[in-house]
């Protein structure tokens, strides 16, 4: 996949290789699916309602009608690829005119093939109950139980499918029995004191008289230790696609009005009011409260208020579009760590400038992402439609392999944040403009709804390591003293810890205190791993700190190096790639020009190729790790990679 990524930062290939591996996709999901059905068919547990199909092999004369290939996660199951089943598989004989028997009509289009969704995951945050109806107190405490463990599993998020079976078969329910099964739900979130959200409501048609129902119900509970759930995502997209427009509509909580004044508010500086255009890196919050209903500055003036009444927080990182400012948007990317990237697309201009570019960096960095055409007020729907297909041949051609989906309804929404979070292939794909607010709504339940990429284990894990704090940000605040900003990469870090910082130009570190932290502009005591916030250092020497630098415990004897190695592809070079050559090497939060010393096993590199390269970094040494990753470029030469070797170490 690797050197298929070139082409996203050196052109395209033409129409017909997209055609190409869009029908390959294809092919290999419809493959996938009838393998994943074959494989779930019987399956199914036995500790709630869910039903048990027998291991024997079916007679070879009567073999059992295929169910239709299971469906992405969602209510929705479309209508069987092989028609209706008749008994035998015989096709009913003609009935003669005149006097016959009275027969049942059914509805026409109705399918008799079960629909289904992928067998419920052991792990993980979301649950299948068939009913909820009337359960014994052991049983209730048993449910209780289990929702907390839901809870856990997604970090203080949880998703409720009332009317599934385990094995996944929608059988749906009665209206009298739906509604006991979800006051029932409502007792249980009470017990754990979490709130519930029906995220919608479908009716099940499959071989039966009476209307059956089923619903899927959001559970949200802030953990005991934290202030609120936090997601970041990254926005890019070209320059005059409209990302600060947007986030200003998103945050405000009011409609632009087509000359960018919702974008006013986000601005640094004075040359972005007057050129319209972002060059740094600014951030912006919008939160949900527990009900799943926007918290931004329309409803609370303030910052600490929005964390105050959110349950849920969005950190929108507003990065540039312009080509001058790409050194800031890798910055961003690598440097911030964001959860999620939203790339934002003119719907006028479709694919132009750095939108490639950007797509190929959150490519090479593994950062999901998902895409929201704008604009869709200026255009006619013909123009809308081919940036949809220009969008979705870009994504369906190799060094992408994505499967698009487009964003239509509320309904898809929430499907579409839950693929987006299970299958990393999956790239939703809106439609929606900050003037006229259509579609707009669709935007903010994708975001509601959109669970956290790791589980509580991983942040286990993660926390129990050695506090390490990325600097990525340094301030001097009136009555405070300096202040650092960054994201806390490992550990746990409390106001008053001991920390050493580094490294200085010489490779040293020097210890210092943490007087106070804050996380989105209101007051914490304790930062866990992957938070953002800033830190108070009291009097601390502003002019000893840099970008780049981090702040780890004592315990740590932290290495830095100025020599290591890594293993490269060379996305896009105009010539060749060989020693001596200098680029600007981005590690995490580490920016620094970078001389190359060796090339193993090759005296040059060319375009798509692989190799192990030892560079030297030409000012200062860095605070690197094995296994970090590596992204290089000068001009129009760009690569990727990981450390795999840190040489002539220094021990501090």
């Amino acid at each position: 996949m690797e050197p298929r990524l070139s082409e996203l930062f050196g052109g395209f290939p033409g129409a017909a290789a997209g055609t190409m591996a869009a029908g390959g996709t294809a092919a290999s999901a419809t493959r996938r699916s009838s393998r994943q059905t074959a494989s779930s068919n019987g399956r199914a547990r036995g500790h709630g309602t869910g039903t048990s199909s027998g291991s024997g092999r079916a007679p070879a004369a009567a073999p059992a009608p295929a169910p239709a290939p299971a469906p992405a996660p969602g209510l929705t199951a479309g209508p069987s690829p092989s028609g209706p089943s008749h008994k035998n598989n015989k096709v009913p004989p003609v009935a003669p005119k005149g006097p016959h028997k009275k027969t049942r009509n059914r509805p026409r289009g109705r399918n008799n093939n079960p629909p289904f969704l992928p067998p419920e995951a052991e792990e993980g945050n979301i649950e299948y109950k068939l009913k909820l109806v009337n359960p014994s107190q052991y049983r209730f405490e048993h449910l209780v139980t289990q929702m907390k463990w839901r809870l856990q599993e997604g970090r203080g998020e949880a998703v409720y499918q009332i009317g599934v079976e385990d094995n996944g078969l929608l059988v749906g329910l009665s209206e009298e029995e739906l509604r006991a099964s979800l006051k029932t739900l409502r007792r249980m979130a009470e017990k754990v004191g979490a709130d519930i959200t029906i995220l919608r409501e479908r009716n099940v048609e499959y071989d039966m008289d009476s209307p059956r129902r089923i619903a899927e119900v959001l559970i949200r509970k802030v953990p005991d230790d934290q202030q609120f759930l936090d997601l970041r995502v990254a926005v890019l997209g070209n320059v005059d696609s409209g990302k600060s427009t947007l986030l200003g509509v998103l945050t405000q909580g009011e409609l632009d009005n087509g000359r960018g004044r919702a974008r006013l508010n986000l601005f640094r500086h004075l040359h972005e009011i007057q050129s319209g255009r972002t060059s740094s890196i600014s951030f912006e919050i919008l939160g949900f409260n527990s009900k799943g209903e926007v918290v931004n500055y329309s409803d609370s003036r303030t910052a600490e208020v929005i964390c105050e009444s959110a349950s849920k927080m969005i950190t929108f990182i507003d990065l540039a579009g312009h080509h001058k400012y790409l050194k800031t948007t890798i910055f961003g990317l690598t440097s911030y760590c964001p959860d999620f990237a939203m790339l934002v697309v003119s719907a006028n201009t479709g694919i132009a400038g750095t939108t490639r570019e950007h797509l190929g960096l959150a490519m090479a960095l593994k950062v999901p992402f998902f895409i929201v055409i704008s604009k869709v007020d200026l255009c006619t729907k013909a123009t809308i439609d081919r940036t949809v297909k220009q969008l979705e041949l870009v994504l369906k051609q190799p060094g992408c392999n994505k499967v698009p989906l487009l964003v239509s309804s509320s309904d898809d929404a929430v499907t579409a944040a839950q693929q987006f979070a299970q299958s990393p292939s999956i790239t939703p794909i809106f439609t929606l403009s900050s003037v006229s607010g259509i579609n707009l709504d669709m935007l903010k339940v994708f975001l509601n709804v959109l669970p956290p990429l790791t589980n509580s284990k991983q942040q286990e894990e993660l926390m129990q390591q050695l506090t390490e704090f990325q600097v990525d940000e340094i301030y001097s605040v009136p009555d405070v003293g300096t202040v650092v900003g960054g994201t806390l990469y490992s550990g746990i870090c409390r106001e008053g810890e001991q920390l050493v910082v580094g490294p200085t130009d010489n490779g040293k570190f020097l210890p210092l205190k943490v007087c106070s932290i804050q996380r989105n502009r209101s007051a914490c005591r304790v930062l866990r791993a992957g938070q953002a916030a800033t830190l108070a250092l009291g009097n601390f020497d502003r002019a000893l700190l840099r970008k780049g630098m981090v702040m780890v415990s004592l315990e740590m004897h932290p290495t830095v190096s100025s020599l290591f190695e890594s293993e490269i592809v060379l996305l896009f070079h105009a010539k060749t790639f060989r020693k001596g050559f200098q680029v600007t090497v981005h590690v995490g939060n580490v920016r620094q020009t970078a001389i190359v010393e060796l090339i193993h096993g090759k005296e040059d590199l060319r375009t798509g190729e692989k190799a192990v390269v030892r560079f030297r970094f030409i000012k200062h040494p860095e605070y690197l790790k094995v296994g970090a990753k590596l992204l290089f470029r000068e001009g129009v030469t760009k690569g990727i990679g990981h450390v795999t070797k840190v040489l002539d170490e220094l021990k501090c």
